[in-house]
C-alpha cells in the first residue's frame, strides 16, 4: 500500500507539471500488404527518470482497482493473457497486447476530458483509470467487448490532482476505437486514420487535418512568378508547411502524413522496424520543453520508450531512451495457463550498447 500512495504521486506529479514540462505520447497504425495490423507509440516524460517495467499476466490473475483513499474497488480476474509496459508499478499498464491480439494504449488527455465521480455505491464496479488497461486486456477479446465492458463500469481517475487520460483499443482485424470520457460520459470514435496523440479531442485533430490539405508526399513541380521560374530547392518541398513542433496536434499532423506517406511492406517485421523509423521523428530532446535558466532532469530524452505491436503475430516490441536496442517478447511462446506472474525493468542495466568494429 505504501507503494501504492508513492505511485499515485509520481504520476500526479507527472500530469501537474505537464504544462512546463513535455508530458506527450504519439500513436500510429501501419498494415502490412497482407493487411496485418502493426500498432505503435511513445510515450514522454522530461521531468525525471520513470521506472518503466514489462508485465507478463496469466490467465486467472486477480487484480484490483485502487482509489484515492486507499480503499479497493473493482476486482477482476484475467480471462486472456497478456503482456503490458507500465510506469512506476506493474498495475499501471499504458500499452499492452494480450493473447488474442487486442492492443490497449493509454495516451495523457489534458484538460479536455472529465471522469465521473467515484460513488459508494459505485465502488465494486469502478475501475481506476490508469487500470483500466489492465482491466480491457485481461477481460476483452475485441472492439466490441471493449465497448460492451465499458456499459458495465466506472472510470474514475486514481488522484484528483492528475490530468485525464484517453484510450485507443484495436483487433487484429485492423477495428480501432478511441474512447474518451466527457462530462462523465464514454465518447467512442472509430479511428479508421489509425492516429492518436493528446488534447483536444479526437474529433477536433481529425477536422484540423483540413488545415494541411496542401501537403504532399515528394517534390512540387515547377512554377513561375511573371518572367521568374520557380523550383524547389530539394527533395520534400510538398511538406512545406508541416509543423515541426511537439505539441498534439503539430504531432498529430505529422503523424499522419509520415504514416499515410510509409510504402506498405510485405512482412510483420519489416514494419515493425518501419514503425520505430516513423517514430524516431517524434522522439523529444530533453531540454527542449525546459525554459531558459531551468535546468533539465538528467536523462537521455523526454521520449521514455518507444514501442510496437503485431497484432497477428502477437508479439510486442520496444526500445528505450536508455537502451535504442529493439527487444521482443512473444506471446505465442507463453503458456499463458502456465507461466506466472512476471514483472521486471525495461532496463536492467540503464547503458546504451555500442558495438565496436577492429579492424
Amino acid at each position: 500500500m505504501k507503494r501504492f500512495f508513492y505511485a499515485i504521486s509520481v504520476i500526479a506529479a507527472i500530469a501537474m507539471a505537464s504544462a512546463g514540462s513535455t508530458s506527450a505520447c504519439t500513436g500510429i497504425t501501419l498494415r502490412t500488404a497482407d493487411g496485418n495490423v502493426v500498432m505503435a507509440r511513445t510515450i514522454e516524460w522530461s521531468g525525471s527518470d520513470m521506472y518503466s517495467c514489462y508485465v507478463v499476466v496469466p490467465r486467472g490473475h486477480v487484480w484490483k482497482s485502487m482509489t484515492p483513499d486507499g480503499r479497493l474497488g473493482c476486482e477482476f480476474k484475467a480471462r486472456y493473457g497478456y503482456v503490458g509496459l507500465g510506469v512506476e508499478q506493474s498495475e499501471f499498464v499504458t500499452e499492452g497486447i494480450n493473447e488474442c491480439g487486442l492492443s490497449a494504449g493509454l495516451f495523457y488527455f489534458p484538460d479536455y476530458g472529465e471522469y465521473e465521480s467515484l460513488k459508494e455505491e459505485n465502488l465494486g464496479s469502478s475501475v481506476s483509470d490508469l487500470q483500466l488497461v489492465s482491466y480491457i486486456l485481461s477481460t476483452c477479446a475485441n472492439v466490441d467487448d471493449v465497448r460492451a465492458a465499458l456499459e458495465q463500469i466506472h472510470v474514475f481517475g486514481i488522484d484528483p490532482r492528475a490530468s485525464t487520460v484517453h484510450w485507443r483499443f484495436a483487433e487484429p482485424s485492423g477495428r480501432q476505437i478511441v474512447l474518451e470520457i466527457i462530462d462523465g460520459k464514454c465518447v467512442f470514435y472509430d479511428n479508421e486514420l489509425g492516429v492518436l496523440t493528446n488534447s483536444p479531442s479526437f474529433d477536433w485533430q481529425l477536422t484540423n487535418l483540413n488545415n494541411y490539405v496542401n501537403l504532399i508526399p515528394g517534390k512540387v513541380a515547377k512554377g513561375s512568378i511573371e518572367k521568374m521560374d520557380l523550383k524547389s530547392f530539394g527533395g520534400g518541398s510538398g511538406l512545406l508547411g508541416l509543423p515541426g513542433d511537439v505539441t498534439p496536434p503539430s504531432r498529430f499532423v505529422r503523424a499522419a502524413f509520415y504514416q499515410c506517406s510509409a510504402p506498405v511492406l510485405d512482412s510483420a517485421e519489416k514494419t515493425v522496424a518501419q514503425a520505430f523509423h516513423i517514430l524516431n521523428n517524434f522522439d523529444i530532446p530533453i531540454g527542449s520543453q525546459y525554459a531558459p535558466g531551468e535546468t533539465p532532469a538528467p536523462i537521455p530524452s523526454a521520449t521514455h520508450w518507444t514501442v510496437a505491436s503485431d497484432l497477428s503475430g502477437k508479439k510486442i516490441y520496444y526500445r528505450t531512451m536508455h537502451n535504442c536496442q529493439i527487444r521482443c517478447i512473444d506471446l505465442s511462446k507463453i503458456d499463458f495457463a502456465k507461466v506466472k506472474f512476471t514483472t521486471g525493468a525495461l532496463d536492467p542495466i540503464k547503458e546504451e550498447v555500442i558495438h565496436y568494429l577492429t579492424f
